[in-house]
């Protein structure tokens, strides 16, 4: 299914990632999963959150950078190979994956994967006929 995600860009120093997540917790918005990535000189925060809109809204009001996505989320069973699977018919498709990221839900039961697809309908498409 189609998933919002926000990326926020931050400066790699000390207190930068706290400030981000303080800002969106006085907002009483609750990050659902999350994925950091770094340079030398620069982090990229992805989130995806349970009130998208006001989360952007009350991060550029914070002076923060923030952009949308539209990102895929998988749900497989958590287990070994799940994501060997999917990925699997991906390839198989020639479906390229500029990155994800993962969590497990509560129960343990199943895993969510957070894909970014140049083009998630087919990606979408291809993954439920598989």
């Amino acid at each position: 299914m189609k998933v919002e995600q926000i990326s926020i860009f931050l400066e790699n120093k000390p207190g930068t990632l706290e400030s981000a997540t303080r800002t969106l917790r006085d907002a009483n918005i609750n990050i659902r999963a999350l994925s950091v990535a770094d340079t030398a000189d620069f982090g990229i925060l992805r989130l995806i959150v349970d009130d998208t809109d006001k989360a952007t809204r009350v991060l550029k009001e914070g002076g923060y950078t923030v952009g949308k996505a539209v990102v895929v989320a998988v749900e497989v069973a958590d287990r070994p190979g799940g994501l060997a699977r999917v990925l699997a018919v991906l390839h198989e498709a020639g479906i390229n994956v500029e990155y994800m990221y993962a969590f497990v839900e509560k129960s343990g039961a199943n895993a969510v994967l957070i894909f970014r697809f140049d083009d998630p309908d087919m990606a979408i498409t291809i993954l439920q006929n598989a």
